[in-house]
């Protein structure tokens, strides 16, 4: 039996998904019409979180695709991709997505493109992790991240610093 090579593409990714510790959507960016349907996202989405809420793993391969996903505080982050995707180019995506928002938030209320929110602060240490309350209060910043790291499912910045400093020009 002949294999076919798959063609390479640019369109690496095919959604950004961030749900709360219920399963409940907080926010999705989908890149094609795989779910074409709210119905038939918010079916796969729950679908994801029933599969990996209670694991430890990384990756999972679900319905004919590339799940890479981690959790933080009351939140799951993923990022979807083609059953032949690379899961490095998915995870760097992933990990420039936490880390820019983990920069963003880094200070309670102190977000809104504030260059010392970079630098240290006399309320404390930073957050490490990103909770749902403060992406809540900040989903202004979260679209803009989104948007500068996947452009319609190309992958255009992996460099969080670089993230964070055009979301706070804009």
């Amino acid at each position: 039996v002949a294999v076919s090579p798959q063609v390479p593409s640019l369109y690496t990714v095919k959604a950004v998904i961030i749900l709360d510790n219920d399963g409940d959507r907080l926010f999705a960016k989908y890149y094609n019409d795989t779910y074409p349907s709210v119905k038939e996202q918010k079916a796969f989405e729950k679908n994801i979180f029933n599969k990996t809420h209670r694991t430890d793993s990384e990756i999972a391969l679900l319905e004919g695709l590339t799940v890479v996903y981690k959790s933080s505080i009351d939140l799951y982050f993923y990022v979807i991709g083609s059953s032949h995707e690379n899961e490095l180019m998915l995870t760097a995506v992933l990990n420039c997505l936490f880390d820019s928002l983990s920069q963003m938030l880094r200070y309670e209320g102190c977000w809104g493109g504030h260059p010392w929110v970079l630098g240290g602060h006399p309320w404390g240490p930073p957050r490490k992790n990103v909770e749902k309350r403060a992406l809540l209060e900040n989903m202004e910043g979260l679209f803009l991240a989104v948007d500068e790291i996947v452009d319609g499912g190309v992958v255009l910045e992996s460099g969080p610093q670089q993230v964070v400093h055009r979301v706070a020009v804009r």
